[in-house]
C-alpha cells in the first residue's frame, strides 16, 4: 500500500470513555496534531479529565516529546457528554469497560451519529473483534485498536481485523499509527487476546505458578524479568532474540521444558486471592506488594520518568536499525 498522506489537523478523532486509558490515548492523539473529541458516557467530572490530560501534555513538553505547549494542544481538545459531538470524526476509538453488552450499546449509539465512511475501533484487550462486529451496521469499517499506557510514549499498538473487517482500511490505520509514533502490529486473523496479551498472560500464569509452588518469591520472579527479558526485549523481540543467541538451543530446551510448563486454565490463586480481598495494586496499596501512599505515588511517578527515558533509548534502535546501518555503509 502506498504511504497515506493525511492532514492530521483536519482528521478529527473521537475517544469514547476517557478514564485513565482513554485520557492517555487523547494525549497521544493531541501530540500527533489531531483535533480530539473526548466523550464520556458515564457521569464524571470533565474538568478532572482535562486536568489529567493537561498534566500528561506538560510532562510530554518537558521531555521534548511535543514542541507545542499544553495550552496550544488543548485548543484541539473538546470534552463532551454527548454522542452527537462525534459526528465529524473520521475515526472513533471506544475505550469503555471490558464488557460485551456495554460495548455493543456504545457502538450502537456511536453508529447513529458518525458517517458510514468513518472508522470505528475498540480498545478491547481480549474480546474477539468478530464477536463485537456482529451487531454493527457497517462491520467492514470496524477494528480492534489495542493500546497500552502510557499511550504517548510506548511504541506499542495492535490493529486487529475481525472476520468482516476491510483489510485495506486496516492498512490505513497502520499508516495513520505511524503519525502517532507507533510500530504497529497488524493482526489480520482474529484471535482472543490478540498477540501481545497471549504472550504476556502465558508469562503471567507461569510467574504465578512459580511463586505458588514455592520455586521463587514475587521479588525473585520480577528480578528475573527485569534482568533477563527486560534487558533485551526492547531491541529484539522473541524471534530475533532466538536468532541472535542460537535457534537450535531453544529447540532443544523446548522439547524438555514445554511439557512441564503450567497450563492450568483457572485463574491462579495468587492473583485471585488479592482481587477477592479488593487488592488493586498501587491504586489502594494492596497487590502482590504492599505500598504506603508515598510509595504508591513514587512508583507511579518513577514509571512515568522511565517511560520517557526508555522511549529515547528505544528510538535509537527502531525495527529497521540494521537496514539503516547497511544503507550508511
Amino acid at each position: 500500500m502506498e504511504k497515506v498522506e493525511i492532514d492530521i489537523k483536519k482528521f478529527s478523532v473521537g475517544v469514547v470513555g476517557i478514564g485513565l486509558m482513554g485520557s492517555s490515548i487523547c494525549t497521544c492523539l493531541l501530540i500527533a496534531g489531531h483535533k480530539v473529541v473526548g466523550m464520556e458516557p458515564i457521569a464524571v467530572d470533565l474538568e478532572e479529565v482535562r486536568d489529567r490530560i493537561t498534566k500528561e501534555l506538560e510532562n510530554a513538553f518537558d521531555q521534548g516529546l511535543v514542541q507545542e505547549s499544553a495550552i496550544i494542544c488543548l485548543e484541539r481538545l473538546e470534552l463532551t457528554r454527548y454522542y452527537k459531538d462525534l459526528a465529524e470524526c473520521g475515526l472513533v476509538i471506544e475505550c469503555t469497560m471490558e464488557d460485551l453488552t456495554i460495548k455493543s450499546e456504545v457502538f450502537e449509539k456511536i453508529e447513529t451519529v458518525i458517517t458510514d465512511t468513518a472508522l470505528l475501533t475498540s480498545n478491547t484487550s481480549s474480546i474477539p473483534i468478530t464477536l463485537l462486529q456482529k451487531t454493527l451496521k457497517v462491520p467492514g469499517r470496524f477494528f480492534g485498536l489495542h493500546w497500552t499506557i502510557p499511550a504517548a510514549t510506548t511504541r506499542f499498538l495492535e490493529i486487529i481485523c475481525g472476520d468482516q473487517s476491510n483489510a485495506i482500511k486496516g492498512e490505513f490505520l497502520c499508516e495513520l499509527s505511524h503519525y502517532w509514533g507507533k510500530e504497529p502490529i497488524f493482526v489480520r486473523k482474529d484471535i482472543r487476546g490478540f498477540v501481545a496479551n497471549r504472550l504476556m498472560y502465558a508469562m503471567f500464569r507461569e510467574a504465578c505458578h512459580l511463586v505458588q509452588q514455592g520455586f521463587a518469591t514475587v521479588e525473585d520472579v520480577d528480578s528475573a524479568c527485569r534482568n533477563n527479558a527486560g534487558y533485551w526485549m526492547t531491541l529484539a523481540g522473541v524471534f530475533r532474540w532466538m536468532d541472535l543467541t542460537g535457534v537450535q538451543a531453544y529447540h532443544t530446551v523446548m522439547k524438555d521444558l514445554l511439557p512441564d510448563l503450567n497450563t492450568d486454565p483457572n485463574i491462579p490463586p495468587l492473583i485471585d486471592d488479592i482481587v477477592k480481598a479488593d487488592g488493586k495494586g498501587v491504586a489502594n496499596g494492596q497487590g502482590f506488594y504492599t505500598y504506603t501512599l508515598e510509595e504508591a505515588k513514587l512508583w507511579e511517578e518513577t514509571y512515568k520518568e522511565f517511560s520517557y527515558e526508555i522511549r529515547e533509548l528505544a528510538l535509537k534502535y527502531p525495527v529497521d536499525v540494521v537496514s539503516r546501518k547497511l544503507k550508511e555503509k
